[in-house]
């Protein structure tokens, strides 16, 4: 029991020695990045353009191949009326930037303590509140066309005089916030996601190539934007110059055309060099068949004198074997006759003198 004891209060001295990271407290991480955003803009917020539209704070998003890109602030559409918008926001944890993206809930959450203005100032919700289906606008923070929208009113109590940073995440070297108990409360809520409207939002950004930091350099031309696809404005609140968007897309274009045309150099050196690599590979196939049957001539030709050197000796050999024989058979005749003579003179030896034949000289009796 008492090595239990000592586990347990072991245990509980490391769990309270351990610091507490907020930056990892949200409804899910969406992406990662190595290295921290850039700060936020300072811009002027377009007018509110339709009634019951809501403002979506502009932030930094992440592209893993080009980088950090400017998502520009919008005024969009909740799904239902009685919901408010919670922003993303990144946050340092485990040596990584985590992005945390932001959803609709009946309560504005813990968005990393990141002040973007507007009625979001890193803690709570100020530009507005839902009576009924009916939002009413705070025009102390949020800007509103007033020709249209007449549900409005002013408390200027929720205007903080401090000094605005521009940090755009939470952890060491930005952000110091950790969630109240409201807003944990308001995460353990029902949440929908972004709409289709602010996804589309955000892909039109990331297809911008003036979007991104690495091009702009923390500097975008369009920060804020009256609706989704509608005008941009740069951080003086005008719409942004055609003239500059003009030639930004053409200086993308060249950019693109020069990248094309270097990509098909390259393309038509790899093919002109595997192209006179097939040439030699295939000389040097025909090459090695031609000498290949070279030699399997000169092999035939030698397997051919072979035959006929070994003709010739068998021809050479069936004459003498022929002479051989012609030579036995006329010993064996000589022999023969020879034994047909001596036989003969012996039967005529052995013959009575009277059956011998007379052989007198001529002249004598």
């Amino acid at each position: 029991m008492k090595k239990i004891a000592k586990l347990l209060i072991l245990v509980s001295a490391i769990a309270f020695a351990v610091p507490k990271t907020y930056a990892q407290v949200s409804v899910g991480i969406g992406i990662s990045a190595g290295i921290a955003p850039p700060a936020l803009p300072v811009y002027e917020q377009p007018a509110c353009p339709v009634e019951g539209y809501i403002w979506q704070p502009g932030y930094w998003a992440y592209d893993p191949g080009d980088g950090y890109y400017w998502v520009p602030g919008v005024w969009v559409a909740p799904p239902n009326p009685g919901y408010l918008w919670t922003p993303p926001y990144w946050g340092f944890a485990a040596g990584v930037y985590g992005f945390h993206p932001g959803y609709w809930g009946l309560h504005v959450g813990f968005y990393g303590g990141i002040n973007y203005g507007f009625g979001y100032g890193g803690f709570g919700f100020y530009g507005g509140r839902w009576e009924g289906n009916r939002f009413m606008y705070n025009t102390a923070v949020w800007r509103v066309n007033r020709t249209f929208i007449h549900n409005t009113y002013i408390d200027r109590t929720v205007i903080r005089n401090n000094t605005y940073n521009h940090y755009s995440f939470n952890g060491p070297g930005g952000a110091n916030a950790r969630p109240t108990r409201f807003e944990e409360a308001a995460m353990r809520e029902r949440h929908i996601q972004a709409t289709a409207n602010q996804i589309a939002h955000q892909q039109a950004a990331r297809q911008n190539r003036a979007q991104f930091a690495n091009v702009n350099h923390g500097h975008p031309t369009a920060v804020a934007m009256n609706r989704v696809h509608g005008n941009a404005y740069n951080q003086r609140g005008r719409i942004a110059a055609a003239a500059t968007i003009q030639r930004q897309r053409a200086n993308e274009n060249m950019r693109a055309q020069r990248q094309r045309a270097t990509e098909n150099r390259v393309a038509e050196r790899q093919h002109a060099n595997q192209a006179l690599r097939a040439h030699a590979t295939e000389q040097r196939l025909a090459q090695r068949q031609n000498m290949q049957l070279q030699r399997q001539r000169v092999t035939e030709q030698r397997q051919a004198q072979q035959q006929r050197v070994q003709q010739r000796a068998q021809l050479q050999q069936q004459r003498m074997q022929q002479r051989q024989n012609m030579q036995a058979q006329r010993m064996q005749q000589r022999q023969n006759m020879q034994q047909q003579r001596m036989q003969q003179r012996a039967q005529l030896q052995q013959r009575p003198a009277q059956q011998r034949p007379n052989r007198q000289r001529p002249g004598v009796r």
